[in-house]
């Protein structure tokens, strides 16, 4: 269990993809993150989660980006579409935090208030 925050994800998971060894995350995304892989049954893969201020600057990322906290993932969930995946969560979490829909992933992130954003 080393390195395991939750039931089915590790610490690895949530580092900067740059190669920094930087890691942050919130609490409240890694519940958000479980209930999914509860709901399909399913593996969830992080394609990006914590992202360092010089990462997602390289990689052109908003400068208010909610991955500098800690507080968002761009997910998969092996074998589910990325929109059943997002009506899911928009299901789940009508009223708050941030989800974008992409062709290829879902972006969720626990920032406090409401935003939504892409279509799918």
């Amino acid at each position: 269990m080393e390195n395991q925050l939750s039931p089915h994800f590790k610490k690895s998971e949530f580092m900067c993809k740059c190669g920094c060894g930087n890691v942050l995350y919130a609490y409240e995304l890694l519940d958000v993150l479980e209930g999914v892989r509860e709901h399909f049954n399913a593996p969830v893969i992080i394609n990006s989660a914590y992202r360092c201020p010089t990462h997602n600057k390289a990689i052109g990322g908003t400068p208010t980006s909610q991955h500098m906290n800690g507080n968002a993932a761009d997910i998969v969930v092996k074998g589910i579409r990325p929109k059943n995946v997002a009506d899911y969560l928009e299901s789940k979490y009508p009223n708050k935090y941030g989800l974008g829909r992409y062709k290829s992933f879902t972006h969720i992130d626990v920032r406090k208030n409401r935003s939504r954003w892409g279509a799918n």
